[in-house]
């Protein structure tokens, strides 16, 4: 009865025992790829050659996202090329909602909406590494490129009162008065745009940009990418790019930015 009981018990438990071994055994085998890895850069041989990453990031003034793709210089340089697409808006941006007439909501006296296109260069340097166990790789990326500003026009949906139906108008028409004229608004009834609204009269502005950041790279020993970065950017257009009805049109555009990357090294 013993002999059985024991067998029985052998038998349950043994998937248990070898998950666990497993599991240890990949831990194991984790950790000496690990060390293998800081040996080989010790030794000057880099580790990883190439990346992909997408990107996330939120402006103090808009938000966005990137794709990235990083070549490997040496153990302390990397060449970071990115397409970065984004929603610049105006700081005096104020959404507000007509309570006569139910719609999406409408921002006063807004002209253009506003996205950078950015294709640049970065030169990535290795300010400290991750080691075995705990911390994050800190890199320092420097660099620029060329951006290029599409202004959608923000279309206002307004009630006619000569033909009694409704229309879209924007800032560049007979109607421009009304984005400067609260009143009008309310007395037309005016709503926001829906988004698939002014892409047909996109126009575009060349200019150019710089950035520098600090890279907190959490995964540098991973196949997988995981980082976030903290930075700041500075655009320049060759023309002075209308947001909002009163305020001073502008070339120079500085932020901050926080994102967070993922991707895969090879």
């Amino acid at each position: 009865m013993h002999k059985i009981f024991f067998i029985v018990l052998l038998v349950v438990a043994s998937p248990v025992l070898f998950a666990q071994q497993t599991k240890q055994d990949k831990k194991e085998e984790h950790r000496q790829k690990i060390n293998a890895l800081i040996k080989q850069e010790e030794e000057g041989v880099v580790t990883y050659t190439k990346h992909t990453a997408f990107g996330f990031k939120l402006n103090n003034d808009g938000y966005g996202g990137f794709l990235e793709i990083g070549r490997a210089q040496s153990i302390k340089k990397s060449l970071l090329f990115q397409l970065d697409i984004s929603e610049r808006k105006h700081a005096k941006e104020d959404k507000q909602t007509n309570p006569t007439y139910a719609g999406p909501s409408l921002i006063f006296g807004k002209i253009n909406f506003f996205y950078p296109v950015k294709l640049g260069v970065q030169q990535q340097f290795l300010l400290g590494n991750k080691s075995n166990k705990n911390g994050v790789a800190v890199t320092a990326n420097v660099g620029g490129g060329i951006s290029l500003g599409l202004l959608r026009p923000y279309y206002l949906d307004v009630f006619d009162t000569i033909t009694g139906q409704r229309k879209s108008i924007r800032y560049e028409s007979a109607d421009s008065s009304t984005f400067s004229s609260s009143n009008k608004l309310y007395y037309l009834q005016a709503t926001g745009p829906n988004l698939g609204k002014g892409w047909s009269n996109l126009k575009l502005t060349p200019g150019a940009y710089a950035k520098a950041a600090m890279r907190f790279d959490y995964g540098r020993y991973n196949e997988v990418l995981s980082a976030i970065e903290v930075g700041i950017t500075a655009e320049y257009y060759t023309k002075r790019i209308p947001q909002m009805v009163f305020s001073t049109p502008k070339n120079l555009f500085v932020s901050l930015y926080f994102s967070m990357l993922f991707g895969k090294r090879k």
